[in-house]
């Protein structure tokens, strides 16, 4: 992996950014949180819940804040220097797509913490914004070929559908895996430094990603800022807000410019294949799948004896792990190697999961994704 010269001359812009980001989600972490207490949006232990009182759940809107505010700036600093080439191959409306389409997947996702939206209307929302973020032109339009060199070229069918599955696969994966404190948060931030890390590479192109770069390090940041306060034992939850703006998000900037697929496949390989199996198992038990229960890697983990930080930890360890893999592979191995984690991760769920019954399955008030 080498970085391109004129990604690395924009090293202190990432940085900056990153910064402000982590500095703004820091700051308004609280006040959400406190208006969380006052108008009552709390997650109240119960059901498959693992916090023993009542946690705020407001944060997304801080970190969501964070981003959007930082991204505008580098995009206003971008148009006011016509010396700072950052905006490479992302169109105005894939930017378009990105913000606005990241600030109503915020939307979407407060008024499930406030309201309990059902199942059905989340995912409707969620269609929504991946129909309309493909149709603003952030689709998948070629994929790595993993039997030879080069890419696949996909017919505009395909790649309108496979781009809104996609979409709607990263939202619901961050949402299934945050389930303890600073988890979904933590990956988030990891996947976010390594698809940034990637954007500055050749594999972004001859100039690299620099936009691309500049977002992902953003994200970062307001992400790291948030963790301070979600990490365990946490003061305030990211909700459906926070969940639903970070699987908006990276999915849409694992696709931006040059698609990035593969890398986002593996780095996120943990939560993404944590919500393939768990929606499998719901349905082979005659479940709708997206009915909460105690099935998730993090709960079975939990249920073996390790404590709720060592959990977390092994979890950051497997995603780091994946990245760092993500970033020395071509993006044929790297799908040789998302294949084998299905492979490792289903047999290990398996063991995890066979002495389970049908009646385990426990159902609260609140309903995924």
């Amino acid at each position: 992996m080498s970085f391109v010269p004129e990604a690395v001359e924009l090293l202190p812009l990432f940085i900056a950014a990153f910064i402000a980001a982590a500095f703004l989600s820091y700051v308004l972490t609280p006040i959400a949180r406190a208006a969380a207490i006052r108008y009552g949006f709390m997650d109240r232990p119960g059901g498959r819940r693992v916090n023993t009182r009542p946690i705020p759940r407001a944060g997304g809107v801080a970190f969501a804040s964070a981003f959007l505010l930082v991204a505008l700036g580098i995009l206003i600093l971008d148009a006011a220097m016509d010396s700072i080439a950052l905006r490479g191959l992302v169109r105005t409306e894939q930017l378009i797509a990105l913000l606005g389409g990241g600030a109503a997947a915020m939307v979407l996702g407060l008024l499930d913490d406030v309201f309990q939206l059902r199942a059905r209307w989340q995912l409707l929302g969620q269609l929504a914004l991946a129909a309309s973020a493909v149709w603003l032109g952030i689709r998948v339009l070629a994929v790595d070929d993993p039997f030879g060199p080069g890419r696949i070229l996909l017919p505009d069918p395909i790649a309108i559908g496979f781009s809104i599955f996609w979409f709607v696969g990263m939202i619901n994966s961050i949402n299934f895996i945050d389930g303890l404190d600073g988890l979904s948060s933590g990956i988030g931030l990891i996947a976010a430094v390594t698809l940034g890390l990637i954007s500055m590479t050749g594999a972004g192109g001859p100039f690299g990603q620099p936009l691309v770069a500049a977002m992902c390090f953003t994200l970062a940041g307001a992400l790291c800022g948030f963790l301070r306060w979600n990490f365990h034992p946490a003061s305030v939850f990211a909700g459906t807000s926070g969940t639903m703006f970070v699987g908006f998000t990276l999915a849409a900037l694992s696709v931006l410019g040059t698609a990035k697929v593969a890398i986002a496949l593996l780095v996120l390989g943990v939560p993404i294949i944590d919500a393939f199996w768990i929606i499998v198992r719901r349905l082979a038990n005659r479940k709708l799948p997206f009915s909460p229960d105690r099935g998730h890697i993090h709960h079975r983990l939990l249920d073996l004896g390790l404590t709720h930080m060592q959990t977390v930890l092994l979890i950051y360890g497997i995603c780091a792990s994946l990245a760092v893999l993500s970033l020395v592979l071509s993006g044929r191995s790297q799908l040789y190697a998302f294949g084998g984690l299905i492979v490792v991760f289903g047999l290990g769920l398996f063991a995890l999961t066979r002495g389970e019954t049908h009646d385990a399955l426990e159902a609260d008030s609140y309903e995924e994704p």
